[in-house]
């Protein structure tokens, strides 16, 4: 069985109704390591507007808006993760144009790598906020956010993973995000995807395109229900197609001629 993981998105939507928790149809669990993103949380209500500018270069009308976020953290109106998220991934995944059997199952087989909450499930209740990976956030676990999350998002894959029968994790994160896991730690194969477009004789990854890209392959997960990594090879959306010229072992190739 595979479990996909995905990065966040720095543009959030907490305003649309256009979703099955909204309508009752589903609703909204609690993150797994809620404890600790309050831990975090804390920490960071510490950090000035300023500060928050500096440590995740950002503009200061951003870091003003994320110290509001941080100071109301405690009493903020929540929403489900997967509503939540408005960037190109999630442009590519659209939610809230799957049934609710969709997103069902994509609560047990797609995860969400965060930089406040380490990883979360789709339907998980997050409140608004913006804070990277990479940001050098000092905690007693260590100087930044992957010495404070690497342990337990690691731990937490491995539950989850620990769940189904042969696992194979499907990396459709950033670095930036897949840098938080301890992979010597793992206790199941990974995949790593990656999206180029062809233009001319030459194959190259563009951002926005690959982000999008990833979104559309967690959505072909769970719409088909692929349950084994081999079925993978079979992705051919939106014109995406497996190189197997290109690809190795544990990094899959799928590339398209440029739009």
């Amino acid at each position: 069985m595979l479990f996909a993981l995905l990065s966040p998105a720095k543009r959030l939507d907490f305003e649309s109704e256009d979703n099955l928790v909204a309508e009752g149809a589903l609703k909204a669990t609690k993150p797994a390591l809620s404890a600790d993103a309050a831990e975090l949380a804390a920490r960071a209500k510490r950090y000035s507007a300023k500060d928050l500018a500096r440590l995740m270069d950002i503009s200061p009308a951003l870091a003003a808006l994320n110290f509001a976020r941080f100071q109301a953290f405690d009493g903020a109106r929540t929403r489900a993760a997967i509503y939540s998220f408005a960037g190109d991934v999630y442009q590519g995944f659209d939610a809230a144009s799957l049934s609710k059997d969709d997103i069902g199952f994509a609560q047990k087989h797609v995860g969400i790598l965060s930089g406040l909450y380490g990883l979360l499930r789709p339907l998980d209740a997050i409140a608004p906020y913006r804070l990277e990976m990479g940001t050098r956030v000092d905690t007693a676990r260590g100087k930044d956010l992957y010495a404070f999350w690497r342990p337990t998002v690691t731990a937490r894959i491995n539950a989850v993973a620990a769940k189904m029968n042969q696992p194979t994790i499907v990396n459709l994160a950033s670095v930036e995000y897949w840098s938080v896991v301890d992979r010597k730690a793992l206790d199941a194969p990974v995949i790593h995807a990656q999206f180029k477009e062809i233009k001319g004789a030459k194959a190259q990854v563009v951002s926005f395109l690959a982000k999008k890209a990833r979104g559309l392959m967690a959505r072909y997960i769970v719409e088909n229900r692929v349950d084994a990594a081999e079925s993978l090879k079979h992705f051919d959306v939106d014109g995406y197609a497996f190189d197997p010229k290109t690809s190795t072992d544990d990094t899959w190739v799928f590339s398209r001629k440029s739009k």
